[in-house]
């Protein structure tokens, strides 16, 4: 099944005292183009996380934002200096001793000294964070792809459905082609009586104007090209790997075929024909824009 290549998937969890929350979104692009948001703090995880989204997606712009909030509990560290509080305890009991005071030390007298307790920021494993964003981008990933194989879906109808009026209209167009050498040739043979009044007509003229008339005004060959177009367009739509750029070549050849048409038609309807076509090709272009 086709993809678009618009697509949007949003994941978060709470891992190893860690909220992380993953975003991926998408627009169309000719290339796979990564960009990022990230803290500072997972910036050595960005090229793995561009392989991982490069696995799954090979068109279109794709921007990654990560957020990552540490809770409190697990971000940081108390550290007691058990000694230098023995030695503010000793040094406030000789003042007392010496001044003859009462001594009314408790730990919360102690805990405000310098240095005492020092808080600082846990040390931060990088492997055990890689993991926990791997698993969340993934989660992101698969609601990314499924948006976009969803509208996928919805393009491969769209398109599928234009395919058969185009494909009525050169099944119209080859049957008023049918009878023009026919008609051409009657109604030149008519015209030439008129004209010759009652001398004979030259039958072999009349045959080589209008085998003139098929070779500039035949369109036999496009026909049938486009009906193979359309047939490879088909086979194309039900593949289940990228095939953007095989329907853009194709859409391109579709377009060629029908401008000959136009340029050969000497006919009104063929001409209407060729300019709905042309309205019904251009709509296809459009939507395989957003084709992956």
């Amino acid at each position: 099944m086709i993809a678009s290549m618009t697509g949007y998937g949003r994941a978060e969890a709470v891992l190893h005292g860690r909220s992380i929350a993953v975003e991926i979104k998408s627009v169309n692009s000719r290339y796979f183009e990564y960009s990022s948001r990230m803290p500072r703090s997972c910036a050595f995880m960005d090229d793995r996380l561009k392989k991982q989204l490069g696995a799954s997606i090979s068109r279109g712009k794709v921007e990654l934002s990560l957020t990552l909030q540490t809770l409190e509990a697990a971000d940081t560290v108390v550290e007691v200096n058990t000694a230098l509080a023995a030695s503010y305890r000793s040094a406030l009991a000789q003042i007392g001793s010496q001044l003859g005071l009462e001594d009314d030390t408790t730990v919360s007298t102690l805990s405000r000294f310098a240095d005492v307790l020092t808080v600082r920021r846990a040390e931060t494993n990088e492997d055990e964070l890689w993991g926990d964003v791997q698993t969340v981008c993934a989660a992101a990933l698969e609601k990314f792809c499924e948006m976009r194989r969803v509208e996928g879906a919805r393009l491969q109808e769209d398109v599928s459905a234009r395919l058969c009026t185009i494909e009525e209209m050169v099944g119209r167009i080859e049957q008023l082609s049918a009878g023009r050498v026919s008609a051409y040739t009657e109604k030149l043979y008519a015209r030439l009586q008129e004209l010759l009044a009652d001398r004979a007509v030259d039958d072999s003229r009349i045959l080589t104007e209008a085998a003139i008339f098929a070779d500039k005004t035949a369109v036999d060959e496009e026909t049938v090209r486009l009906h193979s177009h359309i047939a490879q367009y088909r086979d194309i739509l039900a593949l289940s790997e990228p095939v953007g750029r095989k329907l853009d070549f194709l859409t391109q050849e579709l377009n060629r075929e029908t401008n000959t048409i136009g340029s050969k038609a000497q006919d009104l309807e063929i001409t209407r024909l060729v300019v709905d076509m042309k309205a019904e090709i251009e709509k296809i272009r459009e939507q395989i824009q957003n084709i992956e």
